[in-house]
């Protein structure tokens, strides 16, 4: 996640609101991004934070049978009302947590899983909150993350995200779609790394990966 301003104010203030309102309104979810969610959530259990939780899209993802315990660290706080909302109407009852995912409180190898769905489009410093990640995993912990991605060099669609990244990062809360976030993972310094290519008929944001990389 981003870094959290000390105080949100003006237009900072503004922006956050309204990021929060629409997050929270874009409701629909892509069939593919559906199946992927599905599948990796599938054998979720113990402690399972979430990075960057928004409106609460995950929830609906997690096996209730498996009496997971889910930990969110979310750094705007105008997303907390509507991320309760949402575990009101799923029934669950979540820990939220404000703060950033470049300093996670919570000890060394507690958690048994970390989702990330969407998130490392817009942080501040990959490496550092994958540190963070690697950190409060458990050995054998495994990180589930779903992103979209930069378009592969030298492509029209590459081009246009590099053209477009200015503007979408102001209007987007920090996302850059031209961000190769699989090298990042790659060189993280996890056991075992697993991930798959898609792509979405989006026109900026097309390019997807999906996968699961293992402390």
């Amino acid at each position: 996640m981003v870094r959290v301003d000390g105080g949100l104010t003006g237009i900072s203030n503004l922006h956050r609101r309204l990021f929060a309102w629409f997050v929270a309104r874009d409701g629909a979810q892509d069939d593919v991004i559906t199946r992927h969610k599905r599948r990796l959530f599938a054998g979720l259990h113990g402690t399972v934070v979430e990075i960057g939780p928004g409106g609460g899209a995950n929830l609906a993802y997690l096996p209730r049978e498996a009496g997971v315990s889910w930990i969110g660290i979310e750094r705007n706080p105008y997303m907390e009302p509507y991320l309760r909302a949402e575990a009101r109407r799923l029934g669950l009852s979540p820990e939220l947590r404000l703060g950033t995912a470049e300093h996670i409180d919570m000890p060394d190898g507690s958690a048994d899983a970390v989702i990330c769905t969407h998130v490392l489009c817009s942080v501040t410093d990959q490496q550092a909150i994958l540190h963070e990640v690697l950190r409060i995993l458990k050995p054998g912990g495994r990180f589930l993350f779903v992103e979209h991605v930069a378009a592969a060099r030298g492509t029209s669609t590459r081009r246009r995200q590099n053209w477009v990244r200015p503007a979408w990062q102001l209007l987007g809360d920090g996302c850059q779609p031209n961000r190769e976030t699989w090298l990042t993972l790659e060189t993280a310094g996890f056991t075992d790394l697993q991930y798959e290519r898609f792509t979405l008929s989006y026109p900026i944001v097309g390019p997807h990966i999906a996968g699961v990389a293992t402390r």
